[in-house]
Order: structure tokens, then sequence, then C-alpha cells
């Protein structure tokens, strides 16, 4: 029952819950890039809203950009602060431009992907991560080891 209610943490716990967080959430979004990139590759008259006034073409590209590669980049823990910047944004652009209009309801999903990259943004991506192992290299490097 103590440990329950107890609010220290140890950086082993962390970085499996950031793992877990991370994976999920690349997955989730996939979810949703995937079809895109289907749609991108199937070639055709493409049917994306030109929602930033660029043409339906370049803005499923931007789309399918970070949805499917960033995303695989958070799956991965590489170069995962950059990786969230295009989510980040295209997050934005769904809450405020394609569903700007809409209620609560219909931005919901769009919000907890926006809050989830933010978190990413800020802590990292955590100990089991190709970041981490990058990190650790640069380390040594630097200390001549």
């Amino acid at each position: 029952m103590n440990r329950i209610f107890n609010t220290n943490f140890n950086h082993n716990s962390l970085d499996i819950a950031l793992l877990i967080f991370r994976i999920s959430l690349a997955l989730l979004m996939l979810s949703h890039g995937i079809p895109k990139l289907n749609s991108l590759i199937a070639g055709g008259e493409v049917q994306f809203p030109d929602i930033i006034g660029i043409g339906a073409k370049p803005t499923l590209i931007l789309a399918v950009f970070a949805e499917v590669f960033c995303s695989v980049l958070i799956l991965l823990g590489l170069a995962t602060r950059l990786a969230v910047l295009p989510l980040i944004t295209t997050m934005l652009i769904a809450i405020f431009i394609a569903h700007g209009n809409d209620g609560l309801k219909e931005k919901e999903l769009a919000i907890h992907f926006l809050v989830s990259y933010l978190v990413l943004l800020i802590v990292g991506a955590g100990g089991f991560s190709i970041d981490k192992i990058l990190s650790r290299k640069i380390t040594r490097a630097r200390r001549g080891y």
C-alpha cells in the first residue's frame, strides 16, 4: 500500500513508461498515416483537403511525412524531439484550421495527440531509445574514451 502513494520515482520506471508511451503514441498515429500513405502511393487524383493553400497533393505529402515518417522516428526513439515538431504542427493545423469551426468532440483526438507530443518535446525519448545510445556515444567522444 505504501508504494501506491509513493511520489518518488526511479529512472528505470520513468524510462519504461516513456518507452510504452512513445511506442503506443507512434502506433496510434501510424494508424492514421498509413491509409494516407496508401492513398498517395495509389496514384490518381488526390482527394485530400487543401487546408493550408498549397494544393491537395503537397498537403497530403506533408501529412504523410509527419504521420508516417516522424511516427517511425518516435517509435525508434531517434531524433524524437525533432520528430515531434512536424506532428505538433500537424495537430495545430487539425485543431485550429481543419476543425476550427467544430466543437470539442471533433478536436479532442488532435488535442490529445498535441499534448502527448508536447510531453515528448519536453522530456525526450527516455533511456530505451536510439537517442540515448547516440547521446552516450557523443558524450564518450567528447571525453575522449
